[in-house]
């Protein structure tokens, strides 16, 4: 009986008073501000459309994990949702590139490529799997963090450092002498205070505000990756949607970007004005 009811309960696109509702699950708090822009993309659909479009959103893993919510879209159960380039990979090949160390000059280049041409490419290239790449969020640039210092690729020897489930984030810490230990985020800070791991990598604003200095006092600015976020719809439900609707869509999709953009800017001054009040050692090698 509970397979009957299934596609109605986790259905991707639906109509309720003839307002097209778009599900979007994803894994982030609700105060990160991927969410937020997703809210405001949500409000700016409706507006565009004239309150015959929405979108409803599942933050905190209500729908999954990362990787669940993304096969959920390739089935076409769930509309959207947001996931990082370094799971993408395991999706699409063409992603890997974006994982690669010390890939942009500065965040400028960065924004140029994934704004331009190339990130277009990319957004398209999981279309034969049913995912459909609308626009990527910033997600600042990973660092290392131990309970020790980290000066030097020397430091790592020997370390058990959390990756996400990448094979080229396996590989760059393998390279660099760390030994990398793919766990998911939400068992990271147990593993850190277990000492199942020694330390991880990740942006700013996701060591601060998961409280990972509690157990991890060292934060180096090596600035090795700088792996975006994308944000998917289900080609199962794009193609349902008529040729304005899909314009609606992107246009407020794009519009979510270039404010989170600026919510990010924000949340990593907090981050690291937090860390240093927190008693946080910052090394910028």
């Amino acid at each position: 009986m509970i397979l009957v009811f299934l596609p109605v309960l986790f259905s991707g696109c639906d109509s309720e008073d003839e307002t097209k509702v778009i599900r979007l699950g994803h894994g982030l708090d609700t105060s990160h501000s991927v969410h937020k822009a997703m809210v405001s993309m949500s409000k700016r659909l409706e507006e565009k459309s004239g309150g015959t479009m929405t979108i409803k959103i599942y933050p905190n893993q209500q729908l999954g994990s990362e990787r669940e919510c993304v096969e959920l879209l390739q089935i076409g159960s769930l509309g959207m949702t947001k996931v990082s380039a370094a799971t993408m990979e395991n999706f699409a090949e063409e992603f890997k590139v974006l994982n690669l160390p010390y890939l942009f000059r500065n965040s400028e280049h960065r924004f140029n490529v994934l704004e331009g041409e190339i990130g277009r490419e990319l957004l398209e290239s999981s279309r034969d799997k049913n995912l459909i790449g609308l626009t990527f969020y910033d997600s600042g640039t990973r660092n290392f963090y131990a309970d020790k210092p980290i000066e030097s690729p020397s430091d790592l020897q020997g370390l058990k450092l959390r990756v996400m489930q990448s094979q080229t984030a396996i590989n760059t810490v393998k390279n660099l002498g760390g030994s990398p230990t793919p766990i998911s985020w939400g068992e990271l800070y147990t593993a850190l205070q277990q000492g199942i791991v020694d330390g991880a990598e990740n942006n700013l604003p996701s060591y601060y505000l998961n409280n990972h200095f509690e157990v991890c006092s060292y934060y180096t600015m090596d600035e090795h990756t700088a792996v975006p976020d994308e944000l998917l719809i289900s080609s199962i439900i794009w193609d349902k949607l008529t040729t304005q609707q899909q314009k609606w869509l992107k246009e407020a999709a794009e519009e979510s970007s270039v404010y989170q953009k600026k919510l990010w800017q924000q949340s990593e001054e907090e981050a690291l004005n937090g860390m240093k009040k927190a008693g946080v050692t910052i090394i910028r090698p």
